[in-house]
């Protein structure tokens, strides 16, 4: 007899990321959709992996991450955002970004608790809460500007309310929160025990001048964060699913006994790579500077379409509206766009748990200029 479970993910199927890449390859379409550069990473820092694999680092490293690694990341969190971190009790290195973030759920909730998510976001968020017993609390973002409505959010604060996920560069949306957000979130957890998941794996991907408001520049937010952050993002290297969570020695201590038992550890000639490349502060800090050029690159293209930007302040991501040109829903005109005009996106409405149509795509602009120019070159066609 076949065994029988009861899903913990009853409503959870393929991630539209997936679905669009599918289809974006059975179309040999351009994929603007998923999230990852199409082009090569610094030759230097692969230099540095393979050297350190023929150096013999190719067995466990410790738990927590490699100790020269941690404290090149506690170094530069210094730099950017004057805080000082203990590299031995406050990070933790973590197989990507949402692994950190999934590690801090599990690590806090408990059956019946509550955490406050802002619609559209990352779609691992909520079925990482669902899966430990706990309830999304769904609060959409402002449209067009994709804003907390910290009214709103105050307003569903109750006594079960574990955590706040927060997402600043913000994807699917580009939006970043200011120094008034960080207040408003400031005061509203201030003698609470609302702990804060900051998800920041676009830290240096920040347009306009803007400084990027993290929760490590904090003290008293950060006592009460996980904060996750990627390699991946930094380093042109999605693949590698090497990342690191930042929090206060007490919540770390609680977060290394998940992580033990699942990950333990990570994969060390990377980590060996990295804790001397990181060093090199030059390749993160002109990251900003690097993705700005590359959005107003296929802004400028996009300006010979029907299509209208939404403002895009940081991440790998700008949304684009579509109401000049359908009333189709937005994943059936993404599906469309795929297959007759052979440019992948994805559709604004998958981040959101209801039903929705503002009639917007999130286009990934981390592409090749001759990628992006093909692609607006065939959506002008619209």
């Amino acid at each position: 007899m076949q065994p029988q479970i009861q899903s913990k993910l009853p409503n959870v199927g393929t991630t539209i990321f997936t679905v669009m890449s599918v289809l974006a390859a059975e179309n040999k379409a351009i994929n603007l959709g998923q999230g990852m550069p199409d082009y090569p990473m610094n030759e230097e820092l692969v230099a540095m992996v393979c050297q350190a694999m023929k150096d013999g680092y190719n067995q466990y490293v410790h738990m927590n991450g490699y100790m020269p690694l941690r404290e090149t990341i506690a170094e530069k969190v210094e730099f950017l955002y004057q805080t000082k971190i203990n590299p031995d009790t406050q990070i933790t290195v973590t197989p990507g970004g949402t692994y950190a973030l999934y590690t801090a759920l599990t690590t806090v909730l408990q059956p019946g608790d509550e955490v406050i998510v802002f619609e559209p976001g990352y779609d691992s968020y909520i079925p990482s809460i669902e899966v430990n017993g706990a309830k999304a609390v769904r609060i959409p973002l402002t449209f067009p500007d994709y804003k907390i409505d910290w009214a709103l959010t105050k307003s569903r604060i109750t006594e079960r309310t574990r955590g706040i996920m927060i997402n600043s560069p913000h994807n699917p949306t580009g939006s970043v929160l200011s120094r008034e957000d960080i207040e408003q979130l400031r005061a509203i957890t201030k003698d609470t025990q609302i702990i804060i998941v900051s998800d920041e794996v676009y830290e240096h991907l920040m347009f306009d001048g803007k400084p990027h408001q993290s929760i490590l520049r904090y003290p008293d937010l950060m006592e009460r964060s996980f904060v996750s952050f990627s390699f991946g993002k930094v380093y042109h290297c999605t693949g590698w699913k090497l990342g690191y969570s930042i929090s206060s020695p007490s919540l770390m201590k609680e977060f290394r006994k998940i992580h033990q038992f699942n990950a333990f550890c990570c994969d060390t000639p990377k980590q060996v790579a990295l804790a001397s490349f990181l060093k090199q502060k030059d390749h993160y800090l002109q990251l900003g500077d690097f993705f700005q050029k590359k959005r107003d690159f296929f802004r400028n293209l996009m300006s010979q379409t029907r299509f209208e930007p939404l403002p895009s302040y940081g991440s790998y991501f700008q949304v684009y509206s579509y109401k000049n040109i359908s009333d189709e829903a937005e994943k059936d005109i993404a599906i469309r766009l795929t297959k007759e005009i052979r440019v992948a996106t994805i559709p604004v409405a998958a981040f959101y748990t209801d039903e929705t149509n503002n009639q917007v795509l999130r286009f990934c602009f981390a592409k090749t200029e001759s990628a992006l120019e093909t692609a607006a070159e065939r959506l002008m066609k619209l």
